[in-house]
């Protein structure tokens, strides 16, 4: 007689799904989300810093434990009801995580860290503990801005820093992003837009500080990949997505101030408007005067970085 074979185990949750389904969590109670609102992994991804796929993995940890609830077609919904905040709530991004984020970010950036580093070397350098240190590495790894070696230590991956790069940077860019907004398969997604908006002006009601600009950067990345999606060129996605992954260090460290963060939230709205509006044109010319205006001030900032560490 055939025995039954025992059903294999799950495996056990990773610590990141842990973390960001906490996060998760609290992000629900902290905006006070009503029962049944859409949890979209695009904007989840957008605030707590990492790709939409361990994001997917969260909400179907929490869906198991029946603390979101899956839709009748697809996509995660806020439960009808939301376990009360714990005592000592997970963080799935602590202050000291963010601003090791920083610091690595203008080292790598300026050239004081090497390419090669080991979670030794960034635990003496920045004085961290090794959960921080560990915290940094696994998210910059989600981001594609590091990889592991094999064997021992991590890489960190190529980043567009001298003058020259930048300015052909800009210029590809300002070629090939405009043009995806007159693609003829081009079709706005309505939800991804509103999300959009959401964080857009969230970042201008909320108080700036050092730190923000991991979050800044993750939404303009988003923002501008976005555009590249509705135009329905996967290689015009991929070429935006590429040069995002470069562009990520050099723009982590945020020198411009509040002022700019304004400046590039709005133009961003304008553009949006302008397509909600099935204004097309008019909002590639706003595409390509907003990635002129951040050339300008970029080849300005690389030119005076070279300047004073030449003095």
């Amino acid at each position: 007689m055939k025995q039954k074979s025992s059903p294999t185990p799950k495996a056990a949750p990773s610590r990141l799904q842990r973390e960001l389904s906490a996060g998760i969590l609290e992000l629900i109670r902290a905006e006070k989300l009503a029962p049944g609102t859409r949890l979209a992994e695009v904007a989840l991804a957008q605030r707590l810093r990492v790709s939409r796929t361990p994001v997917r993995a969260a909400l179907k940890l929490l869906a198991r434990r029946r603390l979101v609830r899956v839709g009748a077609s697809r996509g995660y919904f806020v439960a009808d009801t939301v376990p009360a905040t714990p005592k000592a709530p997970a963080k799935p991004v602590p202050a000291d995580t963010d601003r090791l984020f920083v610091a690595i970010a203008r080292d790598r950036r300026s050239g004081r860290l090497p390419i090669d580093v080991s979670e030794r070397d960034l635990m003496q350098r920045y004085d961290a503990t090794r959960p921080v240190v560990q915290r940094v590495l696994a998210k910059l790894a989600e981001v594609a801005a590091v990889q592991r070696k094999p064997g021992h230590g991590w890489r960190f991956q190529p980043i567009i820093a001298d003058v020259q790069a930048r300015a052909e940077s800009y210029r590809y860019r300002i070629l090939i992003e405009p043009a995806g907004l007159l693609e003829p398969n081009f079709q706005l997604d309505a939800a991804w837009a509103a999300e959009m908006r959401q964080r857009h002006e969230e970042t201008l009601r909320e108080p700036w500080k050092e730190t923000a600009s991991i979050a800044l950067y993750e939404m303009n990345a988003a923002f501008h990949e976005g555009l590249a999606a509705a135009s329905g060129n996967r290689f015009l996605l991929v070429a935006v997505q590429q040069q995002n992954r470069l562009r990520r260090f050099a723009n982590y460290d945020w020198v411009f101030g509040y002022e700019r963060v304004v400046v590039n939230c709005r133009e961003h709205l304008a553009i949006l408007d302008r397509l909600e509006a099935g204004e097309r044109e008019a909002a590639a010319q706003l595409l390509r005067g907003h990635l002129e205006s951040a050339a300008r001030l970029k080849t300005i900032e690389l030119a005076d970085g070279r300047n004073n560490n030449s003095k």
